[in-house]
């Protein structure tokens, strides 16, 4: 059974930073997955953030964060995580892990219904 749990959301001001975390099982080998971010504020569709590819040795971002928030991954304890800096209340939203399978950085940035997700952490940024 596949599981992608978020921790590490919460409320911060605009300029402070937070750091998500994604803790996989069942994604066998997890070597084997592109992993991303996504993020959704009320009444919106969910949006891409970040992906990294399954080596880590691609990342890609959305516009609106590049050079704010830097993904990373862990493939021996099966993790990823989202470091945000200089929060704005823009970026105020729940943020949705996802997984698949032999999927590149940028692919990662399209919804796909063969993504695994998780059940989101949420952010809110003070201005």
């Amino acid at each position: 059974q596949v599981q992608l749990v978020e921790s590490g959301g919460g409320l911060v001001q605009a300029g402070g930073s937070l750091r998500l975390s994604c803790t996989t099982s069942g994604l066998v080998p997890f070597s084997s997955y592109g992993m991303g971010w996504f993020h959704q504020a009320p009444g919106k569709e969910r949006e891409f953030v970040a992906a990294i590819s399954s080596t880590g040795g691609t990342t890609y971002y959305a516009d609106s964060v590049q050079g704010r928030f830097t993904i990373s991954r862990d493939n021996a304890k099966n993790t990823v995580s989202l470091q945000m800096h200089s929060l704005k209340p823009e970026d105020t939203a729940g943020y949705y892990c996802a997984a698949r399978i032999w999927t590149s950085a940028q692919a990662m940035a399209v919804k796909s219904p063969h993504n695994y997700w998780g059940q989101g952490t949420q952010v809110t940024v003070s201005s």
